[in-house]
């Protein structure tokens, strides 16, 4: 794993600590909002047609491991 900051840490680390940290310091309805406000962004960015694929893709993948 490859360091890329100053403290020595990879970003995987680094990520994984602030979101431990994040989570410690929010509670649900925190993510509740969050999730909502990128559904909102997500909606206003794209069309049906990406709903369509990403739907798609994830019934290729839950069909995959349910085999």
């Amino acid at each position: 794993m490859a360091t890329n900051n100053r403290n020595g840490m990879s970003r995987e680390e680094a990520g994984r600590k602030g979101g431990e940290a994040t989570s410690k310091n929010h509670d649900k309805e925190f993510y509740q909002e969050i999730g909502e406000k990128g559904g909102e962004a997500t909606s206003k960015n794209h069309d049906k047609e990406f709903y369509e694929e990403i739907g798609k893709k994830g019934g290729e993948a839950r069909n995959h491991n349910n085999k």
